[in-house]
């Protein structure tokens, strides 16, 4: 372990300040967290909490039901990352439309999905294009390319968001968010150095055992001074400025829109769509799909958990009708839910 490692826990060890929640806003940090027993270091008033980070997890019933929609009723070749395949809709999964009849094809990168496209050129082919600022600049390059390509037959279904409008709508959940270190790498820092004048707390936190350490123990050590602030714990990855590269991709092809999250519902602002230009490779314009409400199971806490008004634990379905074998919610299916990470590591017993 590093020197500054040692003095990160040292820190979180001695810690005897004021309660505090502290919010893991990315499922990568949630499962990272807990298979290093980082929280076993915690002191017990330190609680840390899981939120909205997961792509998979905050996509909403109604965006499945498009997918189906798509592959049942228009033919379409869903094209999709494997979590999305069991993440449950209204009626059903894509693992159920599969089994009526509809194509449903994993690919592990949306070019993927554009090889696919080139490959069937008598398939509509739809890309699920789901997750935040780390994930949009490659759905925006599938677009760019199927464009110098010429290819008719490919599009996008769009669910992208971006995080800085979920912080606002979370204020109040915690005292300190752990800020996601890939999303910060494509953004830069500028938006989240911004919500201190909100009264926003966070720091950026890279993905290794020091450097989660030391992001915690800055939010211990700056929380006791009693105002906001914010820090960047990720600097060889991060910087102010971001990837301008990638910014200017996204800009390009996509514009803002509001966007509904599973279990914050309609965030104004926080989705991404396709610019009127890239309209032909935009799904519901191109096959008129209608809006879509979408309905989750009622006895499903995932909404809860992802706004971390409550545990895994605290759902009656996890761990007996919801398992990771047969997920009921979304925060069970995907690699990255906490509801995953409580099941797999055994929650706040550790």
């Amino acid at each position: 372990m590093t020197g500054a490692a040692d003095k990160a826990r040292a820190i979180i060890e001695s810690y005897d300040g004021p309660a505090l929640r502290i919010m893991e806003v990315c499922g990568t940090h949630t499962h990272e967290i807990f298979r290093l027993g980082i929280r076993g270091l915690l002191p017990p008033q330190v609680r840390l909490i899981s939120g909205p980070g997961c792509p998979v997890c905050v996509t909403p019933p109604g965006f499945i039901d498009e997918a189906v929609m798509l592959g049942l009723e228009h033919d379409v070749t869903v094209c999709t990352f494997g979590d999305l395949v069991r993440v449950p809709g209204t009626d059903m999964s894509l693992a159920g439309a599969r089994s009526k009849g509809a194509r449903v094809q994993v690919v592990y990168s949306p070019l993927d999905a554009v090889d696919y496209a080139r490959d069937h050129a008598s398939e509509q082919v739809t890309f699920l294009s789901v997750g935040f600022e780390t994930t949009t600049p490659a759905n925006c390059l599938a677009v760019e390319r199927a464009d110098a390509a010429g290819l008719g037959n490919f599009s996008l279904l769009t669910a992208n968001k971006t995080m800085p409008q979920a912080y606002q709508a979370l204020k109040g959940s915690a005292d300190a968010f752990l800020y996601p270190g890939h999303v910060c790498a494509i953004t830069g820092t500028r938006a989240e150095e911004d919500l201190v004048g909100q009264g926003v707390s966070g720091v950026v936190c890279g993905f290794t055992a020091p450097e989660i350490m030391c992001a915690l123990a800055i939010i211990l050590r700056r929380s006791q001074e009693g105002r906001p602030f914010f820090a960047n714990a990720y600097p060889r990855v991060v910087t102010r400025e971001g990837n301008k590269g990638a910014q200017g991709l996204v800009a390009r092809l996509m514009e803002p829109c509001d966007a509904t999250w599973r279990g914050l519902g309609e965030i104004p602002g926080s989705g991404m769509r396709l610019r009127d230009a890239y309209a032909a490779y935009d799904a519901r314009r191109k096959f008129d799909l209608p809006h879509v409400e979408g309905r989750s199971n009622p006895a499903c806490r995932c909404g809860d958990v992802l706004r971390g008004a409550c545990t895994p634990h605290d759902c009656p379905l996890f761990g007996k009708v919801c398992t990771p074998q047969h997920p009921v919610g979304a925060c069970m299916v995907s690699g990255e839910g906490a509801c995953s990470a409580y099941y797999q590591y055994g929650g706040e017993q550790l």
